[in-house]
């Protein structure tokens, strides 16, 4: 069914008026480093569909995260993030592959130093692969996979506005917000632990954005607890891993040995 002229209007004025934030590189306070962390992925019902690893480790100056879940069907999400940390922040390398019955599939890669992208993805898990290539400008505050790390470097109190990059198949700049909701208490034994709960909302800029809620395709938000303290640490995440997808929890969890 079509739009209303009047609220096709209305969404155009908005072009004249909307004044986008201005988003700049996150300060490095807290240098990544070695990291190996465990994870288990379950549903809001407490359900375990998945397990997976946090592998980081620097190479030549740089920082390369790797998250990989694998899932008790058969499907896989593969993340890994490359990352420089002089004095602030900046993504230098991304790839991204998820398949099987969870997942619509996609992979997709960039990178700052050729200035390329490539995409082959699916809308949906039905619908038919799409590809995408060519040249893609690489501002210097773009964070895809790297949320926590900004989170973990801003100011106790204080939100974050940054940008990331989504395919479409072709590559559309999101504006991504970062702000504290609250705070929580969690305790590990008898020890209390003051737990911050995140807010991450993604934006598409310009007339796309305007009639992004309206057409049913807004970005969905996101949710993310860190222990709040000099260092903070990631206690758990809640959100869609893909467009439309359902709503999963991502935790650490520990190796399990035998009695």
């Amino acid at each position: 069914m079509s739009k209303p002229p009047e609220l096709l209007v209305v969404l155009l004025a908005g072009l004249l008026w909307a004044v986008g934030v201005e988003a700049e590189p996150q300060r490095v306070r807290l240098p990544e480093g070695n990291v190996h962390g465990f994870l288990i992925v379950r549903t809001l019902a407490g359900e375990t569909i998945g397990y997976g690893e946090l592998v980081q480790k620097p190479t030549r100056g740089l920082i390369t995260s790797r998250l990989l879940l694998h899932f008790t069907d058969g499907s896989l999400y593969d993340e890994t993030v490359t990352f420089s940390q002089k004095d602030v922040f900046r993504l230098e390398s991304y790839r991204l592959v998820h398949r099987g019955p969870s997942f619509p599939k996609a992979d997709i890669a960039f990178d700052r130093k050729s200035g390329q992208y490539r995409v082959r993805q699916q809308d949906k898990q039905d619908s038919e692969e799409k590809t995408a290539s060519g040249p893609l400008d690489m501002p210097p505050d773009l964070y895809n996979g790297m949320a926590t790390t900004v989170m973990k470097n801003m100011p106790r109190d204080t939100s974050a506005t940054v940008q990331l990059v989504a395919f479409t198949p072709e590559p559309r700049l999101l504006t991504m917000e970062l702000q504290p909701e609250g705070e929580e208490q969690g305790r590990v034994g008898k020890a209390a632990k003051t737990v911050t709960r995140y807010l991450v909302t993604l934006e598409l800029g310009g007339l796309t954005g305007l009639i992004a809620p309206v057409l049913g395709k807004q970005p969905p938000d996101l949710h993310y607890w860190l222990v709040a303290g000099d260092v903070p640490a990631f206690v758990r995440f809640e959100g869609p891993m893909f467009l439309h997808g359902p709503v999963w929890r991502l935790e650490p969890t520990t190796v399990q040995l035998p009695h």
